[in-house]
């Protein structure tokens, strides 16, 4: 998905941006060109057989080796070196892959709904999903009747129907399948964000017929969109999909080295392998009931917070701002050491350093801006928290944003006149402005940068001479015709109207028509940024605007607006990103289509399910400024912030408004990237660094990474990342590539699943919350991490 900043509405965490120049070298990178593996017992694999299923590598001038090996660098590297051709025509939708699809993509969307109210917002693992759906299969197939038992017995003519059950062994297709269908659900879904949204701040409860057609609408026009930009998205080798979420790092090595010989073809190698999950699953599992229960403080360890204890009033505050960070909103977190993985993750074990330290310089930035905006006193900054998504009024008070716009939903200009305008924090404009520089970039690093390439792939594909090797190896499969996807779109968008005519949302079906048609423009630059550097730029900020300008006075409005537009991009770079799985491991294009379609439904009722339950058990917590280290509403609340403050656009966002300088950004974000671009023509490598490797927006997007949420998990997860990429990478390369992926879904997994159970156990998703005995490390009072400046003791 789109990726802003994992605590905005208009984030779903995927990874950060791997630079094309700093992808994983040979060294690093497990390789399927090698037929057999065999570890000498030193930690090193010797290579048994050198050859590869697309030929020898000498004589291959394009590609650049070293000590006889090929460097994965480009996409086309990847397609050639990095995956296999290998297909044995397997069964892939079965009774078995779709049950299993079916349940895992239960749990994995209700964890993914949790986080969405959870003060650090991280995606859920789908290596820990792909895992465990290939633990359960391979119990599946040994454990329940087969075919094979009943031959020759008075049962036998059940042998069909035990057949249908249980095929036999658990294949690689199968089990590709299932993990797209769970992991597809597990994306999330800004329908149900919105409906979040009206519960908390409109007292609106949404329609069941309204949701069901409104989650559709949404999930299911993305899909048939990116149908039909195939041959951009999909089809050609550089498109590759750079990112932790779904198809290559670690996912693809996943499936093709490290689970598609040793899983799949290659099971004596294995036990080790899934040995180190399970010990790392259940390990975690039972640790994270420490940090995250029992011991809170281990989320956020601060010298500087302890030590702060004895000093002034005005000192604590300020050191408050800058080094607490452990609950919701605190403060930017510097120096803080988080013990907790359900919020560190194991996103820094799969990037390659160069592009972590290219994230360091956004937080680096990030720090200066927010602690000068607040304490320059910019947008009367002073006046309201540093850090907050929350609307204010101008004296510091929560916004009565009800009294502004009545049970229509629609402005009142009276009331605005008495209550006056609604304000943002400075934390929340900086981001604002950062979001829009970052947009302005993407469009303009997709037409100068990628303009060209995008032209010769739409010629290519229709003239159906597109050189992929594993596009051209598809081609023996059924394509899932255009006209399935044209019928989807017609689907989406008659259930869309719908909604829009016969539900509560104050949005005309013109402006509906519009959020289609601007999403429709916007998703093929997401997307191209996405699969070629593994990371987007969240467009929701744009969408706010043209909202704001063709909807004034409707917060409503705006918000179904930019839902309609945005989950168009955002479900599309999902989709399109699974579909190239397809492609890489010859998944017949028909079972992909209604796998996914099947999975994006799936994962809107369950979202949709466990959104009620958590909102009606914990709204007061959800509707304030600042929420706890368990739960916040960072996430609705930035959407309705939004939606108010872009209905009020002339006023706020105009040239004589407070905020001005947020919508000119979008234009100011192209200039610096057509300077790049200009440098690029004369000098495309300045030392080490190509120029066109550099992309502005991702800098632009982790400036402003800090400016909400809890923020103590910064520095370990660096610290993270230099020991995965740094020390094992590079000193002990062999377990790197054995287990260095496995390991980090095994520790996300057991952290995840236990935060499912301690949500609804004893944190209150679906009731009473049951909260652990106050003590040094769960302190009752003030802030966990003992930063408590700005009133945490009152």
């Amino acid at each position: 998905m789109e990726s802003l900043n994992p605590r905005h509405e208009d984030s779903l965490r995927v990874a950060e941006l791997p630079q094309l120049s700093a992808l994983p070298q040979h060294d690093s990178l497990p390789s399927v060109h090698e037929k057999e593996k065999i570890d000498n017992g030193s930690g090193s694999i010797e290579v048994a057989d050198e050859k590869h299923v697309h030929g020898d590598y000498e004589g291959d001038e394009e590609a650049e080796f070293r000590n006889g090996e090929p460097v994965i660098t480009t996409g086309r590297d990847v397609s050639r070196f990095a995956i296999d051709l290998r297909d044995d025509g397997d069964e892939a939708l079965t009774f078995r892959s779709i049950v299993l699809g079916t349940v895992i993509a239960g749990l994995g969307s209700a964890l993914c709904q949790i986080y969405l109210f959870k003060p650090v917002q991280v995606s859920v693992s789908t290596v820990f999903l792909l895992l465990l759906i290939y633990s359960i299969g391979n119990a599946w197939a040994k454990f329940l009747p087969q075919r094979s038992w009943v031959v020759g017995t008075r049962l036998e003519r059940l042998g069909g129907v035990l057949h249908f059950v249980n095929p036999g062994p658990f294949t690689l297709k199968e089990h590709v399948v299932a993990s797209l269908v769970a992991s597809t659900a597990a994306g999330g879904s800004t329908a149900v964000q919105n409906f979040a949204v009206q519960k908390l701040y409109y007292n609106t409860n949404v329609e069941a017929l309204t949701a069901v057609l409104a989650t559709f609408s949404t999930a299911c026009f993305g899909y048939g969109l990116v149908g039909l930009l195939r041959p951009l998205t999909v089809y050609p080798s550089e498109m590759v999909y750079w990112t932790v979420d779904y198809t290559s790092l670690p996912t693809l090595p996943s499936f093709n080295d490290l689970y598609l010989p040793a899983l799949h073809f290659n099971t004596s190698g294995n036990a080790k392998r899934v040995k180190l999950f399970w010990t790392g699953f259940t390990a975690m599992f039972f640790y994270e009931i420490i940090p995250a229960y029992m011991f809170p403080l281990l989320n956020g360890v601060n010298i500087v917070c302890l030590a702060s204890q004895k000093a002034s009033t005005s000192t604590v505050n300020f050191i408050t701002n800058l080094f607490g960070g452990t609950d919701g909103n605190e403060g930017l977190g510097f120096l803080s050491f988080s013990f907790d993985w359900q919020y560190i993750t194991s996103t820094y074990m799969t990037l390659p350093l160069v592009q972590q330290a290219n994230s360091w310089i956004g937080y680096f930035f990030c720090y200066i801006a927010i602690m000068a905006i607040y304490y320059s006193n910019l947008w009367n900054s002073l006046s309201f928290p540093m850090l907050s998504t929350s609307i204010f009024s101008q004296n510091g008070s929560i916004y009565d944003q009800a009294a502004v716009f009545g049970s229509t939903f629609q402005l009142n200009e009276t009331a605005l006149q008495e209550v006056g305008l609604p304000a943002l924090t400075g934390s929340n404009a900086w981001s604002n402005l950062m979001s829009n520089l970052a947009i302005g970039g993407l469009v303009a690093h997709v037409l100068l940068f990628w303009g060209p390439y995008a032209v010769e792939s739409f010629k290519l594909a229709y003239s159906r001479e597109q050189p992929d090797p594993h596009y051209q190896a598809m081609k023996k499969y059924k394509e899932a015709p255009w006209w399935w996807y044209v019928l989807l779109l017609f689907l989406s968008f008659f259930a869309g109207l719908i909604v829009v005519l016969k539900g509560q949302t104050t949005l005309p079906w013109w402006s509906y028509i519009i959020a289609l048609i601007l999403g429709t423009f916007v998703t093929p630059f997401s997307t191209l940024l996405f699969a070629r550097m593994g990371n987007g730029i969240a467009t929701n900020q744009l969408m706010k605007m043209v909202a704001g300008g063709i909807n004034p006075g409707r917060p409503v409005a705006n918000l179904y607006f930019s839902m309609w537009s945005h989950d168009v991009v955002a479900t599309s770079i999902n989709l399109a990103g699974d579909l190239k799985m397809g492609q890489y491991l010859k998944i017949p294009p028909r079972v992909m289509f209604l796998t996914q379609v099947w999975g994006t439904i799936l994962g809107a009722i369950v979202n949709y399910a466990v959104m009620v339950s958590v909102v009606d058990a914990q709204r007061e917590i959800l509707i304030s400024p600042t929420g706890t280290n368990v739960w916040s509403g960072q996430t609705p609340q930035s959407l309705n912030s939004a939606a108010v403050t872009w209905s009020l656009a002339k006023q706020l966002y105009g040239f004589n408004g407070p905020y001005w300088i947020v919508p000119m950004s979008l234009l100011i974000g192209m200039f610096p990237t057509f300077i790049q671009w200009l440098i690029h023509k004369r000098w495309p490598k300045i030392g080490p660094v190509t120029v066109s490797t550099v992309i502005l927006p991702i800098i632009y997007q982790y400036s402003q990474w800090m400016s909400v949420g809890v923020n103590s998990t910064i520095t370990s997860s660096i610290v993270v990342g230099l020991v995965s990429q740094l020390w094992l990478r590079k000193y002990h390369p062999g377990w790197y590539k054995k287990y260095n992926y496995i390991l980090g879904g095994a520790l996300d997994g057991g952290a995840q699943v236990m935060i499912f159970i301690l949500s609804f156990a004893v944190f209150g998703a679906s009731g009473v919350s049951h909260p652990f005995p106050f003590w040094a490390g769960n302190p009752g009072k003030g802030n966990v991490d003992y930063c408590n400046g700005n009133g945490a003791l009152d």
